[in-house]
């Protein structure tokens, strides 16, 4: 990683948006409790909010999910086990595979299959945390730390949402958290592994298509 030093006026934006995220967490945690989720795709945001989560939170209440596509990188899988290790933790699986045993492109994973993971990763919850960005791309620099899904009539809360790359890196190396390998290698966002290339933001992502996001945050970030 490149050099991590910082001017002043940096280190008080990252003062500001570290103590966005523990307040922002602190808030859901104590207006929902049990009835919290948090969505981890064990990319370099979840590597900070399942930290901080369970520094406010008691792990032994707190709900990380996520959807298994069945064509998820190898180093993802790898640094899913590293999470459970690390913060020892048990992580809810809600699957998303294709049930014939195949692979029918991103519009199977990533439109009924994944959306209906998250149905039910939702079910009975009162709200759930993300890291969304607002830096992470157009259809997501409006989105605040804390919003109401309309549709779902759930809350969300985005802790993350004024955090920048470099931010995040500082967390990772002062906090020796583990982090997914890919991210080393020119992945900026990560997501399954056939439609998935190296790429800044979320320009990896779907490549070569029109797509920029995954369906389960449409609603909510246009």
């Amino acid at each position: 990683m490149r050099g991590l030093s910082d001017s002043p006026t940096h280190e008080a934006e990252l003062a500001a948006h570290e103590a966005e995220l523990t307040a922002t967490l602190r808030e859901a945690v104590q207006r929902h409790g049990n009835g919290l989720v948090l969505l981890c795709s064990f990319q370099k945001e979840e590597s900070v909010l399942v930290d901080e989560l369970l520094r406010v939170a008691d792990p032994t209440k707190v709900r990380i999910v996520t959807i298994d596509t069945g064509v998820l990188f190898e180093e993802t899988l790898q640094t899913w086990r590293a999470f459970e290790e690390r913060f020892g933790i048990s992580v809810e699986v809600q699957d998303a595979s294709d049930p014939d045993g195949g692979w029918t492109g991103p519009e199977h994973c990533c439109s009924q299959a994944k959306v209906a993971a998250l149905e039910r990763a939702l079910d009975g919850a009162q709200a759930w945390i993300t890291g969304i960005r607002r830096e992470q791309g157009p259809t997501r620099a409006d989105a605040q730390p804390i919003e109401h899904d309309e549709r779902r009539e759930i809350w969300k809360y985005n802790p993350l949402v004024s955090w920048t790359e470099k931010d995040l890196w500082r967390r990772i190396h002062a906090r020796d958290l583990p982090y997914n390998p890919l991210h080393d290698r020119g992945y900026a966002s990560i997501g399954c592994a056939p439609c998935t290339q190296p790429g800044a933001g979320r320009e990896g992502r779907w490549a070569g298509t029109d797509k920029t996001e995954c369906g389960l945050h449409v609603e909510a970030v246009g």
